[in-house]
């Protein structure tokens, strides 16, 4: 396991994130106020109840009760992991995620790995300059210096210890090893050899830029015509997606991106004007390489040839996706015609004439009816009840939206079966008690230290002029000790944003109540003035109800036996302010 992310980059990270940019990249939002709301991802809806807060930074959900910050909202809409979720974020930023050094949770170190994978895709770009045999390949197949440079194309020359004399010293060709790049002969020895001899080499690189990987292409006659790096500790190929980092790099607002089967297949689509292809790694296309994309995009093009395996590989396609379409995702696929590829395809016609068939695309819901159509005689009875067997599977894998609304009205035209009939009833308990805690939010009983509690997370720069008296610390008051955990970390860290401290709470027992006190309703808690105004008369409050607590306390301690002359005097004392409060 690696290290801990450092708490001061995960503050710094969230008030760099804004939560408008982060939904709306994956469900589309509309303005209406001061606030953006949508239908809900989470619950099927067809009045919208989702909103989403600029000023807080939070979502919530008055129909089935979701809520949070911009990292809840990926890891329950992405279904992420706490770190993923951050990760994705620091991607999105081009910042490196930093990691803390801990002797409970440091695993291995990969930073050399990474170090001579860059090393090696340099030495292979060297090596292209200086092999005009291989310069020759790119330029009979049609690619520039520029786009060769862009996706760092080299060359690894026909050697068996080419990247092998890169290592300086054993700890390098470890690294090189681990990374994929040698083979190793002869183990006790500890000799190896280069995996990659005589080919093409394009670098895999992750969400940042950061060498992960190779593919290889053979410039003659061989097998394999591709070999790709294998797996490794930085690279995983049913996760990564060749050409993704440099179609986000080269296309500022990316909203399409097509999926196609080769290297060549990207690199050539790119030469014409195409900078949006992406490639799988030698694997059918994964749940995994579907959801990276739909972080990034909302229209997805799966570009296969038009044969016999080219559908049997969209066909899986199309099941890995089913799972996460959301309504605003376009899903498309185009088949090329037979003996064709996006390589060849793209430089006889042209960009012009190959975006138009993306744009004609065949649409999802099509594809899948369409496809089972053809397994089946739509002309019986029998034939349509198999249709119908074969469909409430499939449909039965998409989310409740109101594309899965419109896929099962599709399908039901097609058979002439009512569409409630097709799909499986879908559970309500989620929904339900989403309903009855957002209810119990609304409804919430009004206390100080409630109202103190989220005056401070709704506006944390309070603390720079407001003060609990010290004298409410490890009092009985209910809550006190929630209050005092949260004043003492503003007050120690007085630049934390509302989300930045909700953070700091998400594995804490307290931090579901948080969460519904930030998104509370404070009359007027936006006005500064107010609420200093506000949190001042609720310390005020808690005081007043710890020194009435003490008075009787002492009041009951004087029935059943007498007072010190020090209690004497401070019942006296308390009873004489009672007395002036009541008169006031």
């Amino acid at each position: 396991m690696a290290g801990r992310i450092p708490q001061h980059f995960i503050d710094s990270l969230i008030n760099q994130v804004d939560i408008v940019d982060v939904i709306d990249a994956r469900v589309p939002l509309k303005k209406k106020g001061h606030e953006y709301t949508a239908c809900c991802p989470f619950h099927n809806e067809k009045t919208p109840s989702f909103t989403v807060s600029q000023q807080k930074q939070f979502y919530h959900c008055f129909g089935c009760g979701a809520h949070g910050t911009a990292i809840g909202f990926l890891m329950e809409y992405e279904n992420m992991e706490f770190v993923d979720a951050i990760e994705q974020l620091a991607a999105d930023h081009h910042i490196d995620v930093p990691r803390e050094d801990s002797p409970h949770t440091q695993g291995p170190d990969n930073s050399g790995v990474y170090n001579m994978l860059e090393l090696a895709a340099e030495q292979y770009q060297q090596a292209l300059k200086q092999s005009q045999r291989a310069i020759d390949y790119l330029k009979k197949r049609g690619l520039s210096g520029e786009i060769s440079k862009d996706y760092g194309i080299g060359y690894s020359p026909d050697s068996w210890d080419f990247i092998l004399q890169q290592g300086q010293s054993q700890t390098d060709i470890k690294d090189l090893a681990s990374g994929g790049m040698l083979i190793e002969k002869n183990a006790q020895a500890g000799s190896y050899y280069d995996r990659f001899r005589d080919r093409i080499m394009f670098p895999i690189r992750d969400r940042r830029g950061r060498t992960i990987g190779f593919g290889g292409r053979i410039l003659d006659q061989g097998e394999p015509k591709y070999l790709n790096s294998p797996e490794t500790p930085v690279f995983h190929k049913g996760k990564e997606l060749y050409g993704l980092f440099e179609a986000k790099k080269s296309v500022r607002n990316l909203h399409t991106i097509v999926i196609v089967e080769g290297y060549m297949d990207v690199v050539a689509l790119a030469q014409n004007g195409i900078r949006y292809a992406v490639a799988t790694l030698g694997t059918a296309t994964t749940a995994d390489q579907i959801s990276l994309i739909l972080r990034s995009v909302k229209k997805l093009v799966f570009c296969y040839d038009g044969d016999r395996a080219g559908k049997k590989a969209a066909w899986k396609a199309l099941e890995n996706t089913l799972p996460l379409m959301r309504d605003g995702y376009e899903i498309r696929f185009l088949f090329l015609p037979d003996g064709e590829d996006p390589d060849t395809m793209v430089r006889q016609e042209g960009q012009q004439a190959f975006e138009q068939r993306l744009q004609n695309a065949t649409p999802l819901s099509d594809f899948l009816i369409n496809n089972l159509q053809q397994q089946t005689d739509m002309s019986s009875m029998d034939g349509r009840a198999h249709f119908a067997e074969l469909a409430k599977p499939l449909l039965n894998k998409l989310p409740e939206s109101i594309f899965k609304d419109l896929v099962n009205e599709s399908v039901s035209k097609v058979i002439g079966l009512h569409n409630k009939r097709l799909v499986e009833a879908a559970p309500v308990s989620q929904a339900k008690a989403g309903n009855a805690a957002a209810s119990k939010g609304r409804h919430m009983r009004i206390t100080n230290v409630r109202l103190a509690i989220g005056l401070m997370l709704q506006q944390p720069a309070l603390l720079k002029e407001a003060h609990l008296p010290d004298a409410l610390r490890g009092s009985e008051i209910q809550g006190i000790s929630t209050l005092f955990e949260l004043y003492d970390m503003i007050k120690a860290n007085p630049e934390l944003s509302s989300v930045a401290i909700l953070e700091r709470w998400r594995e804490h027992e307290m931090g579901a109540y948080l969460n519904k006190l930030l998104h509370w309703s404070i009359p007027d808690a936006e006005n500064k003035a107010t609420s200093l105004t506000m949190f001042q008369h609720a310390s005020e409050k808690m005081l007043q109800a710890l020194k009435n607590q003490r008075l009787e306390a002492l009041l009951q301690q004087s029935q059943q036996s007498a007072l010190n002359q020090t209690e004497m005097t401070e019942l006296q004392q308390l009873m004489q302010r009672s007395s002036s409060n009541n008169q006031d």
